[in-house]
């Protein structure tokens, strides 16, 4: 063995001595200033706000009732009278048609002239094809010349649009006739309008083991834009309290059905004090506090640091020079 061999060993753990003095000097550093550094803080006001309790379903837009008009007779069209979209009433004339027959003569009387045409026209006279009940034409399935049997579906109507939501079986006990909803179309998702329930399905769908119920809205006022097949999103309005003091959802916590927030403090040094209060309803961002604040009072929310809180390390590359 040369002498070089017990130098270079020595060398190897002075080596690994300081490494381990930097490492343990390191995590001591941060053990205590872990400790040492006070938590970071924001404020927020206890103030007074509208909260809103709801339940969102999806659902989509479909006629109360969808009525198929058959001509009564087959035949061909002779004038078409409305458009789709168009708004009738109960017995007004949506077309006139002729009969197979009538039509067969029609056709023969032109080769004879005008003459003879309104002759036959005076004799045999065209049938009406007639709106069973108000409401919207859906779809017009005809056109002028155009032929047809009485098993075709000339128009579709319907009464008037609602939307079908379907409400998870969960959350059925929270919804009840008459009950106000908020209605938005995902064609227009800036575009929000009211509605009721009208209807509570009896009958459950099952879909990937997911049991549903449907619930029929009807809105308050149908808005021009809204067309069959569409969909919804409908907020189900559980609860509504006005005027009532509330604060920003983080600003609770909640343990062993035990909720408190943090008072600020008001005296030189003095430190934040934790309040027990009382809680009632929420929309998600804030919460309804029912005893414990007064309006206009302050209190903290911790918030989480970032590395631009957080001192840096004396053995850190990154470390801040004064």
């Amino acid at each position: 063995m040369t002498s070089s061999q017990p130098k270079n060993k020595t060398r190897h753990y002075i080596i690994a001595a300081v490494l381990l003095a930097i490492v343990a000097g390191g995590a001591w550093w941060t053990w205590r200033n872990g400790h040492d550094v006070a938590p970071a803080y924001r404020e927020v006001s206890v103030t007074r706000d509208d909260i809103e309790l709801t339940n969102l379903s999806t659902g989509v837009v479909q006629p109360k009732n969808r009525l198929e008009i058959k001509a009564p007779i087959p035949g061909r069209a002779e004038q078409v009278l409305v458009k789709q979209g168009e708004r009738v009433r109960k017995g007004q004339v949506l077309a006139w048609m002729s009969s197979t027959e009538r039509a067969a003569l029609l056709d023969a009387a032109r080769a004879k002239g005008a003459a003879e045409v309104k002759r036959w026209e005076d004799l045999y006279r065209p049938t009406p094809i007639l709106a069973p009940l108000d409401g919207t034409l859906i779809t017009r399935n005809l056109e002028a010349g155009q032929t047809f049997t009485s098993a075709d579906a000339v128009f579709v109507m319907s009464d008037f649009l609602i939307v079908n939501a379907q409400v998870d079986e969960t959350d059925l006990a929270q919804i009840h006739l008459r009950q106000p909803a908020s209605i938005v179309l995902d064609a227009y998702p800036a575009e929000s309008f009211s509605g009721k329930v009208s209807q509570i399905a009896y009958d459950a769908k099952t879909v990937n083991n997911v049991t549903t119920y449907g619930v029929e809205v009807m809105p308050d006022k149908t808005p021009a834009y809204m067309r069959s097949g569409m969909t919804a999103n409908v907020s189900f309005v559980i609860a509504s309290h006005h005027n009532v003091l509330s604060v920003p959802a983080d600003a609770v916590k909640t343990r062993d059905g035990r909720s408190t927030v943090l008072v600020a403090a008001t005296g030189k040094d003095a430190k934040p004090v934790e309040q027990a209060i009382k809680i009632g309803i929420s929309d998600g961002k804030r919460i309804e506090v029912l005893e414990g604040v007064t309006q206009g009072e302050k209190l903290l929310v911790q918030r989480l640091r970032t590395s631009q809180d957080a001192p840096s390390s004396p053995f850190s590359p990154f470390r801040k020079k004064h």
